[in-house]
């Protein structure tokens, strides 16, 4: 691991007040950290150039140990996003809790959005409010995900459809 990546860590953790060992590694624009008044906690983890993150007034992200957001990975949090412990995140992701807006002169829906722990998500996947993913899930490239994930799941094209289902290991 490169020297920069800690030193580089060093000024996003700035952001996650009680966070672990953060690692923004080296190869473009820092990760961008915009927190509007919510709350964020992030344990060791590590941050490709141009990571965005967004929080809102009440929102709360966490994310856990281990966990890695490649390049332009991009997150809003207005109610809540967590994350959990080995996720591997590819690039060009978007995981967002809410609509943004609203329309007809609605106010904006949210839906907390889970993912659990050792989920690996595929680059430009987008994962919508409401979500929870299951342990263990694989989401492929260009996913669409708008619906819950069982645990040890595969889930690929744009529908986010389940192609399987991993038994879990018997003791």
């Amino acid at each position: 691991m490169p020297l920069s990546a800690f030193w580089r860590g060093l000024l996003v953790r700035r952001h996650f007040p009680g966070a672990g060992l953060i690692l923004a590694l080296p190869g473009g624009p820092l990760p961008c950290v915009h927190n509007l008044g919510g709350e964020i906690r992030v344990e060791s983890c590590s941050l490709e150039a141009g990571v965005r993150i967004e929080v809102y007034p009440g929102g709360v992200l966490a994310i856990g140990k281990g966990t890695y957001l490649n390049r332009n990975v991009q997150i809003v949090a207005s109610d809540s996003v967590v994350i959990g412990q080995q996720v591997k995140i590819g690039w060009d992701t978007v995981i967002m809790d809410t609509d943004l807006h609203g329309y007809s002169g609605q106010p904006a829906k949210t839906r907390p959005v889970v993912i659990g722990d050792n989920v690996w998500i595929g680059c430009r996947a987008l994962i919508l409010k409401g979500v929870r993913i299951g342990d263990g899930a694989i989401i492929g490239a260009g996913a669409i995900v708008t619906k819950d994930v069982p645990p040890l799941a595969v889930v690929a094209s744009p529908a986010a459809t389940v192609l399987f289902t991993v038994a879990a290991p018997t003791n």
